[in-house]
This record gives C-alpha cells, sequence and structure tokens, in this order.
C-alpha cells in the first residue's frame, strides 16, 4: 500500500516573535500560507529544508510540512499545522483576535465569559 504524496512547505516559527512563518520563492519568510514556496520535487524540498535550516539567526524549528493545493492557494493537510497557522481555539486571542472588535480583554470582570477565561488561566 504506498502513501499519498503531496506537495510540501517549508515551515518554522520566527527566532525572536515565535510566529508560524514559511519559506518563500525570494528565500525569504513569510506569516502567509499563501506566499509560501510550494514543493513538488522530494529533492527540491529537501534542499529547501536546509536553506530553511541554515536561517538561524531568523528560525527555529524548521520542518517540511504536507499541503493541499487549493483554489485560494496551499491548505495544510494535517490539522496540526492549521492549528498552527490559525492559533488557539478557547478564545480569540493573538491573531484570532485581530481585526475583531471583542476580545476576553475587553469583557467586563463580573460576566461568565470573563470568568470563564480567569478560571482556565
Amino acid at each position: 500500500m504506498s502513501r499519498e504524496s503531496f506537495p510540501q512547505i517549508v515551515t518554522a516559527n520566527a527566532l525572536i516573535e515565535g510566529d508560524v512563518v514559511y519559506l518563500t520563492e525570494a528565500h525569504g519568510w513569510t506569516r502567509e500560507l499563501s506566499e509560501a514556496l510550494v514543493l513538488t520535487n522530494p529533492t527540491d524540498a529537501e534542499l529547501a529544508l536546509a536553506e530553511g535550516d541554515a536561517q538561524v539567526a531568523q528560525v527555529v524549528g524548521c520542518y517540511l510540512a504536507n499541503v493541499r493545493l487549493t483554489a485560494s492557494g496551499p491548505q495544510p493537510v494535517h490539522f496540526r499545522e492549521d492549528f498552527r497557522r490559525r492559533g488557539p481555539s478557547n478564545y480569540a486571542h493573538g491573531k484570532q483576535a485581530e481585526g475583531s472588535a471583542h476580545t476576553p480583554a475587553d469583557t467586563p470582570a463580573d460576566t461568565p465569559t470573563a470568568a470563564k477565561a480567569i478560571s482556565a488561566a
């Protein structure tokens, strides 16, 4: 039984901020999955991974992640990569809070939502 092969991207975490980043065609890093360099050849993927690993002043933890190509760009195959990209799901904060008018920090302390957030911490 052969395993399905997928295109791959090089992903890592930005050294200073810790954000999830992706290697681009210009050999830089982006926080946007849609801008990631998609590799379909295993040899090219290994070379790109080695290039990412060499950028120790910018990123840590480089690895190859499988993606599916869609009309809106590459999408993660594994839920772990989707979770890394979107951030925690317990309430909107960080990446999820950007562009959101309501975050737990805006919630008055006497509401049940705030109590849940405080007790979960």
